[in-house]
Order: structure tokens, then C-alpha cells, then sequence
């Protein structure tokens, strides 16, 4: 699941893709999107902790999403209309 700015820079959406596709992906959606957060709810993410308690992990992981970059990310995109570039 991701949040996701549209290529325009002026709507947030939350939108689903299937497998470990990503909304940059041409072909995923009906335009390419930026995402600014994502959650991997396939079972790999949380099994070994959370077995089959999927709701559980969503709960505990909003404690640990960092606003302050969700919030660098979106003004990122909004300015730029590209997505948030990967350091590391």
C-alpha cells in the first residue's frame, strides 16, 4: 500500500499494486505516481514476528513511521514532480 503524490504534484491518493510492483512503474496505474510512504503488508514483512496477525502489524507500524520525512518527501515531489531520490 503507498501514498502517493499524482505527476501533476496536487493530490494525494493511497493505492495498491500487486506483486513488488510500485506505483513508478509505467503500466501499474493509469499514470505514474510518486510515493511519499508505503507499507509492505505481503506476509514476508511481518510473518516471523507477527505469524499471521497481520492487523497487529499494521498497528504497531504507524509507531514508527518518521512524519517529519513523509512530510520532506511529499514537499519534495510537489515541487520537483519527480520522485524522491534514493541515497544510500
Amino acid at each position: 500500500v503507498w501514498v502517493v503524490v499524482n505527476n501533476a504534484g496536487t493530490k494525494l491518493e493511497i493505492v495498491g499494486t500487486p506483486n513488488q510492483d510500485n506505483p513508478l512503474m509505467k503500466g501499474v496505474k493509469d499514470e505514474i505516481k510518486f510515493p511519499i510512504l508505503g507499507l509492505d503488508v505481503w506476509e514476508h514483512a511481518y510473518y516471523l514476528k507477527y505469524q499471521n496477525r497481520r492487523p497487529e502489524y499494521v498497528s504497531n507500524w504507524w509507531n514508527v513511521v518518521n512524519w517529519d520525512k513523509v512530510s520532506e518527501n511529499c514537499a519534495y515531489v510537489v515541487k520537483n514532480h519527480a520522485g524522491v531520490p534514493v541515497e544510500g
